[in-house]
């Protein structure tokens, strides 16, 4: 019987398949790594770290660990950058070891660390870590942090706990005192022998007075602190051993330091008879400070100047020797000058000039005071008024003494030399259709021609000279008025529109 072609195409395929062995691993081998990676790539996802690596841990001490737990997170400003690793007992005291990734390094020797609950009333915490101050040095790993700086989270059952009914009654009756002896005002008697400052106010009140300078105390007292810090790391230890030398010291003095407390104990005996005075004293020492104030601002800035002419004037003492050497000639020329032999002709000439002298300082009695009387004048009188801008029309801006010298200035060039006849005041008159006129005397005008009709004239000619005051001293006088209303403006001068 024939066979069916359909068999034989499957025979010969399967044939062309199988006919060699199969070369490479096995299912088997292929689907237990895929099973590996799969493992080790659900690890990696859910772990975010290597297995194999070692973490930074850091361990520290506290007090009572509370609720904390064995992967319990770790927080800095509230991202998670670890997790607890290990809680152990030791004695009162818990050891709790932390890991800290990458992000959350590095941790500084001065870290904090407090527990705080992760949710309200649950009992879920976790680690709340402050990194430290940026100067200070890196913590190593496996690094402690000292129970110091360590805080545990207040439970809410210890706070009930220690407010039971007695306690809460005590509170009560505390804040209840406390209210009243900062709003109660004082009374007459309780004001007695108080500052005048706070004399009628409520403590309150003299609280709120008293920040005024509380500021400024603070900063004077954080300026204090840091300046016992030390300039160099050790400074404020080298200062607690050798003032422990010096106490040391003292102890060792036992005899003198009596005799040194009894004279102290004398002393203060005097202060306390003269206590009345001292009250006043230093009842009058805070004016006196303020007053003083100022005046030690202003030589706080004298100082950097003073320290620069100091270093200004270094040079000119360094070269003082050689200056005092080099005077030494003339000191023993002057010497011998003033000997006896010499000294008479000198006295001579001085015999017959202290007369002229003597007439010189008498005739300087009547001219200082005339000279000071001058100095004055100028100074309250005649510098102020120069400085006055005077607003007219043609006002420049600038003071009216400097528009006296650009006047003064225009007209030494219009006068200047125009011949050999000598100087001449040379003036271009002008041409127009409008006719002017200006009294030059009463009843006298002087005519001519303008461009346009004069509009007014600043300021108006006086009709007389002002008042001399011989018996006012110029320096008392009061300041012209330049912009008053005698230098309002007037009519036109030369005036338009005049017949002839």
């Amino acid at each position: 019987m024939p066979r069916d072609p359909k068999q034989k195409v499957h025979k010969d395929f399967n044939e062309g398949i199988y006919h060699r062995p199969p070369t490479g691993p096995s299912f088997f081998v292929v689907g237990v790594i895929a099973a590996i990676v799969i493992l080790i790539g659900t690890y990696f996802a859910f772990a975010k770290e290597l297995p194999f690596g070692n973490p930074y841990e850091v361990t520290a001490t506290f007090e009572n660990s509370a609720t904390l737990r064995a992967t319990s997170p770790v927080r800095i400003a509230g991202v998670n950058v670890g997790e607890v690793t290990d809680i152990e007992l030791d004695g009162e005291t818990s050891n709790v070891t932390f890991s800290v990734s990458d992000e959350g390094q590095p941790i500084k020797e001065d870290a904090e660390v407090t527990i705080r609950p992760r949710l309200f009333l649950e009992g879920n915490f976790f680690l709340d870590l402050r990194p430290g101050s940026p100067s200070a040095e890196p913590l190593p790993d496996n690094g402690s942090i000292p129970v110091t700086r360590t805080q545990t989270a207040l439970q809410i059952d210890e706070v009930l706990t220690s407010l039971q009914q007695p306690d809460r009654d005590n509170l009560r009756a505390l804040l209840d005192g406390y209210g009243s002896a900062l709003s109660d005002t004082p009374t007459a008697e309780e004001d007695k022998g108080q500052d005048p400052d706070v004399q009628g106010k409520s403590a309150a009140q003299a609280i709120n007075d008293s920040f005024r300078f509380g500021g400024r105390a603070g900063k004077g007292t954080a300026q204090t602190s840091q300046a016992l810090l030390g300039e160099e790391s050790g400074d404020l230890a080298t200062l607690v051993d050798s003032s422990g030398k010096v106490f040391r010291k003292l102890a060792s003095r036992e005899s003198q330091l009596s005799s040194l407390i009894s004279n102290l104990a004398v002393t203060a005996g005097a202060f306390a008879a003269e206590a009345g005075a001292l009250e006043e004293t230093l009842s009058e020492l805070a004016p006196t400070l303020e007053e003083a104030e100022p005046s030690l601002a202003k030589f706080n800035e004298v100082l950097p100047p003073l320290r620069a002419f100091a270093r200004e004037l270094t040079p000119g003492v360094e070269q003082l020797p050689a200056t005092i050497e080099a005077g030494n000639p003339w000191l023993r020329q002057t010497r011998l000058l003033l000997q006896p032999g010499e000294l008479g002709g000198v006295a001579s000439d001085l015999r017959n000039a202290q007369p002229k002298l003597s007439g010189a300082t008498a005739a300087l009695d009547g001219l200082l005071p005339a000279l000071q009387g001058v100095s004055r004048c100028t100074t309250n009188v005649v510098i102020p008024a120069g400085d006055v801008v005077v607003n007219d029309g043609f006002s420049t801006g600038a003071p009216n003494y400097k528009e006296f010298l650009y006047a003064a200035a225009t007209q030494a060039g219009v006068g200047g030399n125009f011949d050999g006849n000598g100087q001449m005041l040379r003036v271009q008159a002008g041409g127009g259709p409008t006719l002017v006129a200006a009294e030059a005397l009463p009843g006298l005008n002087l005519w001519g021609f303008s461009i346009q009709p004069p509009t007014g004239s600043q300021p108006v000619r006086p009709s007389g000279n002002p008042p001399v005051r011989t018996d006012v001293k110029c320096a008392s006088q009061d300041l012209p008025d330049i912009n008053g209303p005698a230098a309002a403006p007037g009519p036109a001068s030369p005036r338009a529109g005049v017949t002839p």
